[in-house]
């Protein structure tokens, strides 16, 4: 058994979802591979918590694809594939973009007042812990004043691949965000509502290639002819 399902124990919240984000780290970290059982008893263990979690968080990694339940025998961990993560960062630069376009029809002066002093700290912000909050603040800027639910909805049904900081765990991600970020405010300035949703596709697609480099040197993704984009 591995040193951090045997031996580590969290700090956590005894929820599913806690459960669901340790057992995708422990892919990301390589610890299960594909193919491998997910050993419940011993996540249950590592966090804490009791077993009924842990079922709760395979259940929904397995609508997101990440394992799959096999009656009676459990659960096990499925293959990603570089396609998947590409897609994933498209929907992502998609329902961002549209979000970019409602905030600059709804609510232009919104992102005014907070869209410049966000890009400006991110400028000289280099620590991944208080970057990823300006990214939050940012995209969170942009999804008020955008007033749509059901953009929300769809955001939230696109889990990160990424388990963690994504910015500590995919340090190339840090000038692509502050490019992009930059960018879309640009636009957002000018109105040009287009501009902004382009600029969120190309630097969520410029943040596919980093993940699918790291996944590939993690041994998450398997070594093969890369996928066009």
């Amino acid at each position: 058994m591995s040193r951090r399902l045997s031996g580590e124990r969290l700090v956590r919240r005894s929820s599913g979802e806690d459960a669901a984000r340790y057992i995708q780290r422990l892919v990301f970290d390589g610890e299960l591979r594909p193919g491998a059982r997910v050993p419940q008893d011993d996540v249950a263990q590592a966090l804490g918590i009791s077993r009924i979690p842990v079922r709760e968080a395979l259940i929904a990694l397995e609508r997101e694809g990440w394992v799959t339940i096999e009656l009676h025998r459990g659960a096990f961990v499925n293959a990603l594939d570089e396609q998947g993560v590409r897609d994933h960062y498209d929907l992502y630069g998609i329902v961002y973009g549209l979000a970019a376009r409602r905030a600059i029809t709804r609510a232009a002066a919104k992102l005014d007042a907070s869209l410049p002093d966000i890009v400006t700290s991110l400028r000289s912000t280099t620590e991944p812990a208080p970057f990823l909050d300006l990214v939050n603040a940012f995209h969170g800027t942009v999804l008020a004043a955008a007033r749509s639910p059901r953009i929300d909805v769809a955001l939230r049904a696109l889990s990160g691949l990424v388990p963690g900081n994504f910015f500590q765990l995919v340090p190339a991600a840090m000038d692509v965000e502050r490019a992009g970020l930059t960018a879309i405010a640009a636009a957002a300035a000018r109105r040009d509502a287009d501009a902004a949703a382009e600029a969120y596709q190309s630097m969520l697609q410029q943040q596919a290639d980093n993940v699918v480099a790291v996944f590939r040197e993690r041994g998450v993704l398997p070594i093969g002819e890369p996928v066009a984009g």
